[in-house]
């Protein structure tokens, strides 16, 4: 399972992430939104941090596991193929022995299909670059059918048929697809060639071959000048290169002499050598290296218009161009009243959450915030001390959106979150206590005593305490002062 992704991985998860939600629309991001904003400062590693995090929710990462296991398994395949179509090759070029070797036949089975390969390459890099070759499409299919059976069966859904698009769509940014698939091919044609120059050394070392030559149209001289043609390069190298003498001998009967069949079979493994081996060899050097040093260069940047309205939501106003007035004193509001004359818990509650607007761009180390008290209660605490910020009470979803978004950005170092024990634990309390508690350094949950205990209220208690046990949360029922000024009990 992929624990930490490579830089192109998180690349590709941003592609796979942008081209969802082009097609199905936007994602629910706000907690992936508050992530990122706290996991980078710049707007590309905000991006990267929320495709990471909506990536790991929605099981695209375990998705993305899958087909990388698949492609390993489908190079495996390919690598396997490879090896008994080299081998094989050599054997239907050369024979068993019993009978002697056409050497232009031989020279033509074992060099033949890699020169259409290497020309079919050659053309579909000048016509067709980002399209991927046969054998890469040939891989991609092997691919996907081992990665469905490896992907777990609740991953196999809709999220993981972009993944492959949005590589190929991130790749062509920096033109990388020709290198990629470039690597595939001669990768497999160096393993294939490798593997039939093993078995011609194998097949040469045990059985005796005879060599020759045979035409009706051609003179014999025009044969001369082809074998020291072809056998010229490998000759620099070390390769022998029969004369000419050897091969006029071989135009009427198979060579029988030792140093004939040497110098035959030398020629052709020389050739196989040079004009199959090297160019290929060359080839996957370039085609790697270019894969390398294109995927360095790859970056977000060069989509980042893309994310043009994801811009927005990752960087608001104020993080992204700074507060410069000075906050006031202290902010107007209105009073709302009741017909007692006494305050509302709206208006309460309203001017706890906007007293803290001008803190904002402050580093406060302690917080104290209340989620749904009940009315009755006198809120803030008269003990609260004054290095303690009021982050007032959350009641509604939109003070849970401003209260999150606000320690997103300036996360105090201790939270302690006031739970009313006269309320029935809730699905909706402890999720928001489960989405504040990785946002600050420590969280505290304090269990304000009941104000007149009901019957049954032990058992709510109880209650409280195995969920927030099951949350692995710190929790006590005594006020969390000594705990926000030292961190300790």
């Amino acid at each position: 399972m992929i624990q930490e992704p490579t830089r192109l991985q998180r690349l590709w998860l941003c592609e796979a992430i942008r081209q969802r939600e082009t097609h199905a629309g936007p994602l629910d991001d706000r907690e992936a939104n508050r992530h990122a904003q706290r996991a980078a400062k710049d707007l590309p590693g905000r991006i990267q941090a929320r495709a990471l995090f909506l990536a790991r929710r929605d099981g695209l990462v375990e998705a993305l596991d899958s087909l990388l296991g698949g492609a390993r398994l489908a190079l495996l395949l390919l690598f396997l193929l490879a090896i008994f179509g080299g081998a094989g090759l050599a054997f239907a070029s050369v024979g068993d022995g019993r009978e002697p070797i056409n050497v232009f036949w031989a020279l033509l089975g074992l060099l033949g299909l890699h020169f259409v390969s290497l020309l079919l390459w050659l053309a579909s890099q000048l016509f067709t670059p980002a399209s991927p070759t046969a054998l890469g499409r040939f891989w991609l299919w092997i691919t996907r059918t081992f990665s469905q059976k490896l992907m777990h069966k609740t991953a196999r859904d809709q999220r993981a048929p972009n993944l492959v698009p949005a590589l190929f769509q991130l790749l062509e940014r920096r033109r990388l697809v020709r290198w990629l698939g470039g690597s595939l091919v001669h990768g497999f044609w160096l393993v294939t060639l490798l593997a039939c120059l093993v078995m011609l050394l194998g097949l040469f070392s045990t059985r005796r071959y005879g060599f020759i030559w045979e035409t009706t149209l051609l003179p014999a001289s025009s044969l001369i000048r082809a074998t020291e043609w072809l056998g010229f390069l490998p000759a620099l190298v070390g390769f022998p290169l029969p004369d000419a003498s050897t091969v006029l001998a071989s135009g009427t009967v198979p060579v029988i002499t030792e140093a004939a069949r040497q110098a035959w079979a030398g020629w052709l493994l020389g050739v196989l050598v040079v004009f199959g081996l090297l160019p290929r060899a060359l080839l996957l050097l370039v085609c790697w290296l270019r894969w390398q040093l294109g995927q360095r260069k790859l970056t977000l940047a060069d989509s980042i218009s893309d994310y043009s309205l994801l811009a927005e939501r990752l960087q608001p106003v104020s993080a992204s161009t700074g507060i410069v007035d000075p906050a006031p004193a202290q902010l107007y509001m209105p009073h709302i009243a009741n017909a007692s004359g006494k305050a509302t818990p709206e208006s309460r509650n309203a001017a706890h959450l906007s007293s803290n607007v001008g803190h904002l761009e402050q580093q406060h180390t302690q917080m104290l915030v209340a989620i749904e008290l009940n009315p009755e209660r006198n809120w803030p605490p008269a003990e609260l001390p004054a290095a303690v910020m009021d982050g007032g009470i959350i009641e509604d979803r939109n003070q849970r959106r401003q209260f999150l978004d606000r320690i997103t950005l300036h996360p105090p170092q201790r939270l302690a979150i006031a739970i009313d024990s006269d309320r029935s634990p809730d699905r909706g309390t402890l999720g928001l206590i489960t989405e504040i508690a990785p946002l600050v350094d420590a969280a505290y949950i304090w269990l304000l005593p009941p104000q007149v205990p009901p019957d049954g209220n032990q058992a709510r208690l109880k209650i409280w305490r195995e969920s927030l046990d099951a949350l692995g949360m710190l929790y006590n029922d005594t006020p969390p002062w000594h705990w926000l000024e030292t961190g300790r009990e």
